[in-house]
């Protein structure tokens, strides 16, 4: 576990104080209707769908798509998410997905109001395909697509035809990571369908136990099966936080502390592999999100609690963090990549922090400055606020939320014409052109939030080739899930 000294420009007692973020209606902004691009957030996932698409399907621009999914490998893999722009389905990214979207709705129920159905939808849609991937012992089913011919390819997701090869961690090729988050997502899920549905919370809580008991018994890094993982979803942080994160998850479920001495193993593990930085939350890195579930689960472990404090204080924007900073238009840059990731990742766990502050009536203390809980919900707000609008171009980074936001995403269901529009077949080559194209895509993922600012700057270049930027993912969503749902009533 790499720790990270964290400096601050403040050298006098603060508490009233501190610098402001930007309020709502600041710069001329109107204020943001975040119920509004909660109901598009969630509406985002249908779009994102594989699978056989049920009647009440509302982005109907959609068609049915790889119904044949695991035959390769004699299994049924019909269903889940495509990640991002592509029409592979990552299993590890997915199952990250999951756990966080089932955080939102756990954290934020009674504020989701009338999109809590929708919630439960998307997120049941995930779990599904996860118990499917998971159904025989000491195996997962970890990828459908071979990610080259499908990125070499602009075509449809409904009439593909790239290949479907099946990907398997096991006894022999172990995948602890990909074991960890799965049992995470499958834990934490059942957590949200326990009142609703018991039975398959049930199901969910048994097979979320059986899958981490694989993946803790049988340790290895899935990044074993080569050129299908790396580079795309290769896990560089180690597996440890996974397992933490699969154990921890499992604690909550069960109200129990019977897999307590994995979780303290695996943080030691952590400590010794120095994979990776404490401040780090998203789909390959658990380490902040380890610290702030565990804190909230035991709050008077003082260790747990100097880690997660160190993350608050490094996000506050007077910290002289090395690893957060923030654009001039007040965006957090830490990675430069799929940004967002970490806008709406870390502005959650802000939020959650800030929430347990609130109730214990506490202050964060950074060094000599001490904040309110207002002055961290101000930083998460300001953040979800960027998004929707409140930044130096005036866009929103939010497809179809606003009137200017992204037109030509990285995408290939919405680039290319819809099958009610084309129903000829679209073979590999043929969406080139599409592609290349400088008009706007024909078919809206509405809710999709895209990546952009990603160089410390506040620009960004709308364009297919510029996937960084311009590409939506599922992970980006499932943090601001829960974000808007507390903005929408707070």
């Amino acid at each position: 576990m790499a720790t990270m000294r964290v400096g601050f420009c403040c050298v006098f007692l603060m508490l009233v104080a501190v610098r402001r973020m930007p309020s709502a209606t600041a710069g001329g902004w109107p204020p943001p209707n975040y119920a509004d691009a909660l109901t598009k957030c969630l509406l985002f996932y249908e779009g994102q769908r594989s699978g056989k698409l049920p009647p009440t399907q509302r982005l109907t621009w959609r068609k049915d798509s790889a119904l044949t999914d695991g035959q390769e490998g004699g299994v049924d893999l019909v269903g889940g998410y495509y990640d991002a722009g592509d029409n592979v389905k990552f299993g590890f990214p997915m199952a990250f997905t999951g756990t966080v979207l089932a955080w939102s709705i756990i954290e934020f129920s009674a504020e989701l109001g009338p999109e809590l159905v929708h919630a439960h939808e998307a997120l049941r849609w995930l779990t599904d395909y996860l118990l499917k991937a998971t159904a025989q012992p000491n195996r997962i089913f970890v990828q459908v697509g071979d990610p080259y011919s499908d990125h070499n390819c602009w075509e449809r997701p409904d009439d593909m035809d790239t290949p479907r090869p099946v990907y398997q961690v096991n006894q022999t090729h172990p995948g602890s990571e990909v074991a960890g988050e799965t049992a995470a997502a499958l834990a934490a899920a059942s957590i949200v369908f326990k009142s609703s549905d018991p039975a398959y919370a049930a199901t969910l809580l048994s097979r979320a136990q059986a899958v981490y008991n694989f993946g803790h018994t049988y340790q290895g890094s899935y990044n074993s099966l080569g050129n299908a993982v790396c580079p795309f979803y290769c896990d560089y942080n180690g597996y440890q936080d996974e397992l933490v994160w699969g154990a921890a998850w499992l604690n909550r479920a069960t109200s129990s502390t019977r897999y307590q001495c994995h979780i303290i193993h695996g943080i030691k593990q952590m400590e010794l592999e120095e994979n990776g930085s404490d401040l780090e939350f998203g789909w390959d890195a658990k380490n902040a999100g380890n610290y702030l579930l565990l804190f909230l689960q035991q709050k008077n472990d003082s260790e747990y609690g100097r880690l997660v404090e160190e993350f608050a204080c490094a996000m506050m924007p007077q910290s002289h963090s090395n690893y957060i900073k923030y654009t001039p238009g007040g965006l957090i840059y830490a990675t430069p990549g799929c940004n967002m990731q970490d806008v709406t990742g870390f502005s959650f766990l802000l939020l959650l922090y800030a929430r347990y502050l609130t109730s214990a009536r506490r202050t964060l203390t950074c060094g000599t400055s001490q904040y309110p809980p207002s002055a961290l919900i101000d930083v998460a707000r300001s953040q979800v606020n960027y998004i929707l609008g409140q930044n130096p171009l005036n866009m929103s980074y939010m497809v179809g939320y606003g009137t200017k936001f992204p037109q030509k995403i990285h995408h290939r269901g919405s680039t290319l014409p819809s099958m009610d529009q084309h129903p000829q077949h679209l073979f590999c080559g043929d969406g080139t052109p599409y592609f290349n194209s400088n008009a706007s895509n024909p078919n809206l993922l509405v809710g999709a939030v895209v990546g952009g600012p990603n160089d410390g700057t506040d620009n960004f270049v709308d364009s297919r080739y510029w996937p960084n930027q311009t590409e939506p993912t599922t992970y980006v969503n499932a943090p601001l899930v829960g974000l808007l749902a507390y903005f929408s009533k707070n």
